[in-house]
């Protein structure tokens, strides 16, 4: 939801060009009490807010001049978490993963969070923090949570068009196979008042069951799908551009009304046939979603993975991706996940952050880099946003650098969505203030789930940029490994056991180079 990706080359990774500035700030604390607000013009002021979207210019390590050149920070929301998952599978298979596929916000976003409820749809808003280096540099928190997907698991129909790659790539283990077993889950998951489609592609595309509400025929249609999965065999090349057009094609003629109507992309995004080309690809999905209301989920397997391709067709598509290499991975995304994925609490969600000059030298948002919005462009609710579901949590982690002697207010956060029944805009936000920012990071005062937010921020910056230009403060990858295990032990929760098993798992292939 959740966890966005890059194109190659188009994306700009911040441990490259902006390495020293934000490793200076990885260790600041702060509060900030969020409160719903329903206003459609304001609630924030922008006052000392200047220029156009531009955190931080030119702060050195070292505290140098400079400064930001605007004092508020925009973004669209992003729930997508595959770079970390595809990052955990290349560690496991003993290799570093490539640093471009690594997105920081998307290891933040793969962790459950503790943040309040809000009590219907939109956001509750929190922020924390704590010293990062020194006594200028702070780490700032924002954390945006939806309410919960209804004990009785009521929702709306969902009319979702399965998109399966069986090109002759999707042959190795741990892709059609496990999309077979992925499909079969989800499948299971369905509800008599909701639709289901199925395509397939590999050199060509066809439509294998057209939208069918499965009614009191359910154990009909799920057999008919069932069979159809079955017989899924690798064949061929990946013409993804048809299996995109005739996929959509599938879901604008059936799509309904008042129901969640959807694209799930089951693929490696490996495209070598057809138009490869990824804007025409992106085309058929801007389409569809514009004039349709369809969004697109995408899935990805395999070790060789098309993860710039997949995280462009996503954003685009006003959806979001994860990445799968197991089927426990599998059970987790589509029985534990599945509300999430079919139902929405929000739409076009978009997050600002102004900042005080007056107590703010300089500040870095930590990832999001194509999900940045123009600051100007906030309220301009026909701007593209985030689409979040029930029980998401959004992170958004910032390099703060206070003014010497700053005492007062840091900054105000508020996120904007439109209700996804009415269209409504609605906002929520929450101030912060200086004297909130005092507890260092590693300290056991600080919130644990803080921590270890911290632990796979500085893990992808490692990844992603090696110790090149590391952040001030930041542990090399075996402190990394000591701060993650501790975190675990704490948390007994069994991701965060899995984050340090990653950890040291890259700490043993760096010192092994």
């Amino acid at each position: 939801m959740g966890s966005g990706q890059q194109g190659g080359g188009h994306r700009m990774r911040l441990g490259r060009r902006g390495g020293g500035l934000l490793a200076a700030v990885l260790t600041g604390g702060l509060l900030l009490t969020g409160c719903a607000g329903t206003d459609s013009a304001g609630g924030m002021s922008a006052d000392k807010a200047r220029g156009v979207n531009g955190p931080a210019a030119s702060v050195a390590p070292d505290g140098g001049k400079g400064g930001p050149t605007d004092y508020r920070s925009t973004f669209a929301l992003d729930v997508d978490t595959a770079s970390y998952n595809y990052a955990r599978r290349s560690l496991s298979e003993g290799r570093l993963p490539d640093p471009g596929t690594v997105r920081p916000e998307e290891f933040v976003n793969s962790f459950r969070q503790d943040y309040e409820r809000p009590s219907g749809n939109g956001f509750s808003v929190t922020v924390d923090g704590a010293r990062a280096d020194g006594d200028a540099w702070r780490l700032m928190r924002v954390g945006l949570a939806t309410a919960q997907a209804p004990a009785d698991g009521e929702r709306p129909p969902a009319a979702l068009t399965f998109v399966v790659d069986i090109s002759g790539s999707m042959g190795e283990p741990g892709r059609l196979d496990l999309v077979r077993k992925s499909l079969s889950t989800l499948t299971g998951q369905l509800r008599a008042d909701d639709s289901i489609a199925l395509v397939t592609f590999s050199a060509e595309a066809r439509t294998v069951l057209p939208m069918t509400r499965l009614g009191s025929k359910g154990g009909e249609v799920r057999g008919r799908v069932q069979d159809a999965i079955d017989t899924l065999e690798p064949t061929d090349s990946t013409n993804l551009e048809a299996g995109i057009t005739t996929g959509y094609a599938t879901a604008v003629k059936g799509a309904r009304s008042g129901a969640t109507n959807r694209v799930v992309l089951l693929s490696d995004a490996l495209a070598n046939t057809g138009d490869t080309d990824a804007d025409a690809i992106l085309k058929h999905i801007s389409d569809g979603r514009r004039e349709h209301g369809i969004t697109l989920f995408g899935v990805g397997v395999g070790s060789d993975y098309g993860d710039a391709l997949m995280e462009r067709l996503a954003d685009k598509g006003d959806g979001h991706t994860t990445y799968v290499s197991s089927e426990a991975e599998a059970r987790k995304v589509f029985v534990q996940q599945l509300p999430e994925n079919v139902e929405l609490r929000a739409r076009d969600a978009k997050a600002q952050v102004v900042f005080d000059e007056d107590t703010v030298a300089d500040f870095k948002l930590l990832g999001y880099e194509d999900r940045r919005v123009a600051n100007d462009d906030f309220r301009d609710d026909s701007v593209d946003g985030g689409e979040v579901g029930p029980g998401h949590t959004v992170t958004a982690l910032y390099a703060v650098k206070l003014r010497e002697g700053a005492q007062g207010h840091v900054a105000k956060a508020t996120v904007r969505w439109l209700d996804p029944e009415s269209r409504a805009p609605r906002e929520a936000s929450g101030d912060v203030a200086v004297s909130a920012l005092g507890r260092d990071l590693w300290s056991d005062d600080t919130a644990p789930r803080l921590r270890v937010d911290a632990v796979a921020a500085y893990f992808a910056h490692r990844l992603e940029a090696g110790a090149e230009v590391p952040y001030p403060g930041e542990p090399d990858l075996n402190a990394l490994t000591r701060h993650a295990r501790k975190a675990a032990d704490s948390s007994e929760d069994s991701d965060v056991t899995a984050l340090a098993d990653a950890v040291r798992e890259a700490a043993k292939l760096n010192d092994a180079r």
